[in-house]
């Protein structure tokens, strides 16, 4: 019986070998599209002076590029790991600490919009001088300086402190590379605070919000509509926490459960929680508004459609 048994599971992790090709490029081919919306999106915010100058589109082209890197760097951790490719340790450590930093600026830079929605509602007759180009340029490089704390402090006990690390090419995740507990600690203590601090931004935004438009001095619209977009910054750090923790039961997995099992974890947790909140929250984002989404489709389907032609990249 236990012959059998193990015979049926070197059967199904030959089976499963031979499919990862496939599976693979249903994971890319996905991946490649929203790489390319992403990109078109970025193009759009470089062709109107106001896109560039605004606060809103500034915070919005900042998600842009960071998602973008960021499901760039996890199309190629998946292809590695789904195909058995061994980094180099140096290299893993420069993704995984890439990869952090990355996702705490893409989660710190949702309570900066949220903020601009507040000021926008709260404070109206401000708002251009509080959320000038000059203070979202500082805003968002203190943002990118605390989230390198974590990245910079891994780095540093890594090459001083750790030596458990003797192998020079090995299967890149946090759990092969970072071995002592004190990156455990240190993940935990900084998640922690991150998302509390978030947490603590978005819905003060959001209750003020509420507050302003039961007031009737309030544009109505206006206040409902940051208070949609104040959800979305929620719900985007909803799929964050998940993300997250599917992501410690996924390295768990790996290191418990057998081959099979372990890929099919890694297969559908990569699609629910990195591809599509990654990819979709920033095009829903950017569909909202319209002044964005008519440009957008206009040079996302090569300048054939859309309802608004520019006629100079100053417009």
């Amino acid at each position: 019986m236990s012959h059998l048994n193990e015979s049926t599971s070197k059967l199904t992790q030959r089976l499963m070998e031979q499919f990862a090709p496939v599976r693979t490029f249903l994971i890319v081919t996905p991946c490649v599209l929203f790489l390319y919306v992403n990109a078109v999106m970025i193009f759009t915010l470089r062709k109107k002076t106001v896109f560039q100058q605004t606060s809103r589109y500034i915070l919005f082209g900042q998600m842009l590029w960071v998602d973008t890197l960021n499901l760039f760097m996890s199309v190629v951790m998946y292809v590695c790991a789904a195909s058995g490719i061994l980094i180099m340790k140096n290299v893993c450590l420069l993704l995984l600490v890439s990869a952090t930093a990355l996702y705490q600026i893409s989660t710190l830079n949702l309570s900066l919009m949220s903020l601009e929605r507040y000021v926008a509602i709260c404070f109206p007759l401000r708002h251009v001088e509080l959320t000038s180009f000059e203070r979202t340029r500082l805003a968002i490089g203190v943002v990118c300086i605390i989230s390198m704390i974590q990245p910079l402090s891994e780095t540093i006990i890594f090459y001083c402190i750790d030596t458990t690390n003797i192998a020079m090419h090995l299967f890149c995740s946090r759990t092969t590379l970072f071995r002592l507990q004190i990156y455990n600690k240190l993940d935990i203590a900084f998640t922690s605070m991150l998302f509390v601090l978030v947490s603590v931004v978005i819905i003060f935004t959001y209750a003020s919000i509420t507050a302003v438009a039961k007031t009737a001095a309030c544009d109505k619209m206006s206040a409902k509509k940051a208070n949609k977009t104040v959800l979305l910054h929620l719900l985007q750090l909803g799929f964050g926490v998940t993300s997250i923790l599917f992501g410690v039961v996924q390295e768990v997995i790996y290191v418990y459960a057998d081959f099979v099992t372990a890929m099919n974890v890694m297969y559908v947790g990569f699609i629910v929680f990195l591809i599509f909140p990654k990819c979709l929250c920033p095009l829903i984002y950017g569909m909202r508004d319209q002044a964005f989404s008519c440009l957008f489709i206009y040079y996302f389907t090569f300048c054939k459609g859309g309802t608004v032609k520019p006629a100079t990249t100053e417009n």
